[in-house]
């Protein structure tokens, strides 16, 4: 799995370098002689800019996922396929997010927060990542099901069936990242200071570690997910085309809209990391001092995250029934202690129906 931290690369060599430092670094590591280079300008710019980004990344997440889950709990009627479902994405949001002040931290300076939550904040994060992932392919079969095979969905879509789906996605999750747990720990880097990274192998094998974490993430976590992505919304469209269905052209508006942001802010940070992956399966990527691919895989990536700031907009705010309950959260607020009397929108709503899903 390519991973926030796993990469020597980027947050395993922290902190903000001078430009008169040497352009390469030798030190012994596991007893094997390793040649590091610095890539000094793409160092500097991930230590300036990128705490920056997760900082704010980290307070939109908060933000925007706090709001549903406070929305959802308040209004909804949790115990519904649809509703479960975006529970589980919030958490996933969440979980993804928490560790990014820590990150953001280290990138800076360097790791002072010790080998336990090194471990545990790297675990969270992956489970996170993975489940949210996981759960927006979830959410898209769920809804092809709903629209395209209504009337078999209503006799399978219950209980039963979300908390199993919902199980196997967070049992998936876990396993996954039970490699991160155990070889993520803590080391001294005489530049750098404390590191947090993927550590106690030898460098070969590491790197084969890296590697497969690479392909995992483009295969099982991007491409597998984008081919059923577009296959359920290419049917969605086609089902709604020949539909009574209100609001026709919003639906497929909205749909355009899903799709597209998972493409942008997922494909750059997916092509990048398999080229790192070709790279190593060469063996040129710890020789290749320059910063091109580091520059962009920084940039790539904070797009790729902020995806987790954008899955609360189209999946909940642009429903109907997530705005009204916003409009009747902030109507009590601007009219607290007039004669506002909350209106029946107040009261918690069943699942959505095949015909009002995207309104």
């Amino acid at each position: 799995m390519a991973s926030l931290v796993a990469d020597t690369s980027t947050l395993g060599d922290q902190g903000q370098m001078d430009n008169s430092s040497v352009e390469s670094t030798t030190y012994n590591y596991d007893e094997e002689l390793v040649t590091e280079c610095s890539r000094i300008e793409a160092k500097n710019f991930g230590a300036s800019a990128v705490p920056v980004f997760f900082y704010m990344v980290f307070m939109l997440s908060i933000l925007g996922n706090g709001l549903i889950l406070f929305l959802l709990l308040k209004f909804e009627n949790i115990r519904t396929v649809t509703n479960f479902f975006i529970f589980n994405l919030v958490l996933s949001d969440l979980l993804f997010t928490l560790p990014l002040p820590f990150w953001g931290y280290y990138y800076g300076h360097q790791w002072i927060f010790g080998t336990t939550s090194c471990k545990m904040l790297a675990s969270m994060f992956f489970i996170g990542f993975y489940s949210s992932m996981l759960f927006l392919t979830t959410m898209t079969v769920d809804r092809y099901m709903a629209v395209v095979h209504a009337i078999y969905a209503a006799r399978t879509r219950n209980l039963l069936y979300v908390y199993v789906v919902s199980g196997t996605v967070w049992a998936i999750s876990l396993f996954s990242a039970i490699p991160k747990f155990i070889l993520y720990g803590t080391r001294e880097n005489f530049l750098y200071g404390e590191l947090c990274e993927e550590t106690g192998l030898a460098i070969d094998e590491l790197n084969s570690w890296k590697l497969a974490g690479y392909y995992q993430q483009v295969v099982m976590f991007f491409v597998v997910p984008l081919i059923i992505i577009l296959y359920c919304y290419t049917l969605i469209i086609i089902k709604v085309q020949y539909t009574k269905m209100n609001n026709k052209d919003k639906a497929i508006k909205l749909i355009f809209l899903i799709v597209l942001a998972f493409f942008l802010c997922w494909s750059p940070y997916n092509i990048i990391i398999f080229i790192k992956a070709k790279q190593m399966s060469k063996g040129t990527s710890d020789d290749d001092c320059d910063n091109t691919i580091d520059f962009a895989f920084f940039i790539c990536r904070n797009i790729a995250y902020f995806h987790c700031c954008i899955n609360p907009f189209f999946y909940t705010f642009v429903g109907t029934k997530f705005r009204r309950h916003l409009s009747h959260v902030v109507g009590k607020w601007i009219l607290c202690g007039s004669r506002y009397r909350p209106s029946s929108l107040s009261s918690r709503t069943s699942e959505y129906s095949p015909q009002t899903v995207y309104e």
